[in-house]
């Protein structure tokens, strides 16, 4: 069987991104250009700023990126690009680059959902991962329980009703002034504290997610006592959340039947999520999750999910548009 070469391209949020990957799993370059400390000072992602950045630096991480693997235009077999869900004009950019390299170099392009490609990221890190299996997704935008049926179908089983986990960090963070990103200055200071702050628990029936509450209870607690060991309060918060991902994993699993369990997002990479889900191996379930490089946005895991589309026929046209709101499967 021939080897399809897809060129994945990711600029949904604030990381430019190009990737050449071979058969959706081998990564033979997979090149970001951040933008964080752009927006550090600003204390969050500003659209308008992210939009520019990624107009002037798309094409120099392309020619980068096809210098890495060693291949020219010629090479590609496929085009996949982000097209949502995400900040709309910095998708634009991406679906309209990815549009103009389709048109001019003749090769077939396949709108991908960013969510998918989050998933997808497993597949690169652990090679003998194959659907069916349950994917919690944990990002700044999203809190899934996923049903992977196969690698083209979806079923979402869980997600939140209000703030994504990943959100929650960054708010945290910012209240008890870490600054941005909040997630990885949270997931550091936990580790200097110990979890002895009781949090007000959120019950929902069900596999969904809340987690606006604990979030109000945190920001609550420093307004009303600013000098409290900050340390705790994170350590504490990440105890809580963590607690509420792995209860309702397991519930999924159980009720699915499932034994294979993966993580995806960039909260995926948050060590102590994964140290309490590598626990679960012991009980007879295998964990899987991303390298951390892969956790993040990133062109590479565009490039595998959109081969994965690409080989069930899936082709877009050139009236290929940006959708910031797109849901999983559409």
């Amino acid at each position: 069987m021939k080897d399809i070469i897809t060129l994945g391209i990711e600029s949904s949020c604030d990381e430019t991104s190009v990737a050449v990957v071979k058969n959706g799993r081998e990564v033979l370059s997979n090149v970001i250009n951040s933008q964080i400390k752009i927006h550090e000072k600003f204390g969050g992602v500003v659209p308008e700023i992210a939009s520019r950045n990624h107009i002037e630096a798309i094409s120099g991480v392309t020619e980068q990126a096809l210098k890495q693997a060693k291949i020219t235009f010629n090479d590609i077999d496929n085009i996949a690009c982000t097209y949502g869900p995400g900040l709309v004009g910095a998708l634009l950019v991406g679906v309209s680059y990815a549009k103009g390299l389709s048109y001019a170099l003749n090769k077939p392009l396949t709108g991908t959902n960013h969510i998918e490609g989050h998933i997808a990221a497993n597949y690169i890190t652990h090679k003998e991962l194959k659907p069916p299996f349950l994917c919690l997704i944990v990002s700044g935008g999203h809190t899934h329980l996923v049903h992977i049926q196969d690698y083209d179908k979806f079923n979402i089983i869980g997600k939140t009703r209000d703030d994504a986990i990943g959100e929650a960090f960054d708010k945290v963070a910012r209240v008890i002034g870490l600054g941005y990103p909040g997630g990885p200055k949270v997931d550091n200071l936990a580790k200097e504290g110990e979890p002895n702050i009781e949090l007000p628990k959120t019950h929902i029936d069900g596999l969904d997610f809340s987690f606006s509450g604990v979030k109000t209870a945190i920001i609550n607690l420093h307004h009303k006592n600013p000098n409290i060991n900050k340390a705790d309060l994170c350590a504490s918060f990440e105890k809580y959340v963590t607690d509420i991902l792995v209860q309702n994993s397991l519930k999924a699993a159980n009720e699915l039947g499932i034994k294979t369990i993966a993580l995806a997002g960039g909260v995926s990479a948050n060590s102590y999520i994964r140290k309490e889900f590598l626990k679960l191996e012991n009980d007879g379930y295998k964990i899987y999750y991303p390298e951390p490089i892969l956790c993040t946005d990133n062109a590479a895991m565009i490039a595998s999910a959109g081969y994965y589309r690409y080989m069930t026929g899936v082709v877009s046209n050139l009236e290929l548009n940006a959708v910031p709101n797109l849901k999983i499967q559409d």
